[in-house]
Order: structure tokens, then sequence, then C-alpha cells
């Protein structure tokens, strides 16, 4: 088939290339422009784009869509029989979705209805959510509204973290995609109850609210790690909490209620495992606390 890729960041990738190792003709990529990245600020191209470039293939990086009528005439030009898009990170207007002859199909890290948005494996981790998994869906105008085409789901272990259910879902993405396109499911739309939305993420969303149940936020450890990082304050020190379990102990919440690193929450405690200061390497507690003294009594987040 003929196509065009729309998806910018690494859960594109797995999509992308298996597309073009089961041999569809891949017209051009679209994704987000190169942007400042590092200390030195050098502009780094996004991972879609290197995909692209490493397969030699077209990239396109408009600005914006809406209103684009150069970009709009260049893309009806390639004569597509779909695009396929994966977090692409624009909005795509009802030309842009009309113009290929089976419309623009998403690859979406949910089972729609549940976590429409920018976030979804946050959001499921985050919940407790017992499964997760991908849609296949053909857009329309609304936000991860369209009908579906198909639906597989994977469990959410109780210990599992944001970076492997990411990759496991990457590629069943990309597996998924490859059957949508052979077999052209009929779609279905989706039900009207149960949908629940996933905000885009800010690095202040990672700040621990201690006043938050200990279950809670230790789904928030195995939710947002590596980005945007959960974190609290111990003084002026930035910590990043990496892995922590549920303990026993009551107290105000974010005071340090042993030597061991026992925190009191809202409801419960939760004993900090593993951590990491700002500007240095993670570290087990045991080896944090030999060199960094935290009393009992101590209250954290209150900076």
């Amino acid at each position: 088939m003929k196509l065009a890729f729309m998806g910018s960041p690494d859960f594109a990738v797995p999509a992308l290339e298996a597309l073009v190792a089961a041999g569809h003709e891949m017209r051009a990529v679209y994704c987000q422009p190169p942007r400042p990245s590092g200390r030195g600020q050098a502009l780094q191209a996004c991972p879609a784009h290197r995909a692209a470039d490493r397969l030699g293939i077209a990239v396109h990086h408009p600005a914006k869509l809406r209103g684009n009528a150069a970009e709009l005439d260049s893309f009806r030009a390639l004569d597509l029989d779909a695009a396929v898009v994966a977090a692409y990170g624009l909005i795509l207007p009802r030309d842009w979705l009309e113009a290929p002859r089976r419309g623009c199909i998403n690859i979406h890290a949910s089972l729609l209805p549940r976590w429409r948005g920018a976030a979804p494996i946050h959001a499921a981790i985050l919940a407790g959510d017992a499964e997760t998994g991908i849609t296949i869906m053909r857009m329309d105008a609304g936000l991860d509204t369209g009908p579906m085409l198909l639906r597989e789901a994977l469990p959410i272990g109780p210990k599992a973290r944001l970076g492997e259910m990411h990759d496991a879902l990457a590629a069943l993405g990309g597996r998924l995609i490859l059957r949508a396109l052979a077999e052209d499911p009929p779609a279905v739309p989706q039900p009207d109850e149960g949908s629940t939305y996933a905000p885009r993420l800010t690095r202040a969303d990672g700040r621990i609210d201690w006043t938050q149940t200990a279950q809670r936020i230790e789904r928030q450890t195995r939710a947002f790690d590596p980005w945007p990082g959960a974190f609290t304050t111990l003084g002026t020190d930035v910590l990043k909490m990496l892995e922590a379990e549920i303990s026993v102990g009551m107290g105000e919440p974010g005071t340090v209620l042993d030597d061991r690193l026992t925190i009191a929450t809202g409801d419960g405690a939760l004993r900090i495992l593993r951590l990491q200061r700002a500007g240095r390497g993670p570290v087990i507690a045991g080896d944090f606390l030999r060199g960094f003294a935290v009393p009992v009594g101590t209250v954290l987040g209150t900076t």
C-alpha cells in the first residue's frame, strides 16, 4: 500500500519500521521539527525523523497543518491509500483526514474509550488499571473518538513501570497496524460509556503530594519513570523517587518515620527503596543515607 507515516517519539518507531519491513510503500514521514536539546541547545531530530533518515524516507515537519494549503496540496499529491498516525503531536484537520483513500488510521496506546488524550500509558499505571492495550482506530475530527478497527489488551503487573509498558505497547502497535491494513476489519463505534481523559503531562505533574495515599504515590513512582519523574524536596535538594514499597506507619504526611526512609502519607506509609539527587546517579536508600543524614521527624516536600 502507498502510505504516509505521521509520528514523532520513540513510541512511533516500531510501527514505522514494521510497515517498511512488510513491504509497504512509505512515501513520506511527517513528524515534529528538530528542536534545541542538551546543554549546547543544538537542534535534534525526533526519533521518528532519525528512523526515517535511516530508512531513506522523505521527512516533512510542518509547524502547523490547519490553514497550511501548500502542505495539504503536497500531502494530497502523495496519492495515499492510507496515513498511519502514532503520537504525531499535531491535530489533523478534516481535510487532511479525508485525503487518503482509506483515511488516517491511528495507533493509540489504550483500550479506547479508556484514556483518550496525550498520556494514556502514564494514566493507566497511575490509576491502578489491571490492563491496558492498543486500539487501532480510523480517525475522525474528535479527540481519539474515531471508530475502532482492532484492539488487543496487555496486563499491567503489580510492579509494571512506564518504560517497560511503553516498549511492549509500541511493539504491539507495530504488529496490530499490519493486521489492520491487511485485513481491513469493519469499523466499530466506540462505546458511549467509560471514556476517560489523560492530559498532556508537565514536569510539575511529577511532584509528590504526600497527602495522597501510599498506594497512589507508589504507583506514581512507576508511572512517571523515566518522565516526568516522581520527585519531592528535602530542604533545597530535589529528590527523584525511583522505587518504593508500601509500608506501615502513621504520621503527618511527608514525615520521615524511621532510619530506613519510611515516609508517612495521607493514608499509610511508603518506604523509599531507590532514589536520585539532582545531578547525581541513582542509589539505593541505604547508600543514600550513609552519605546524607535524614533524621527521623524530617518533613519532605516543604519547599
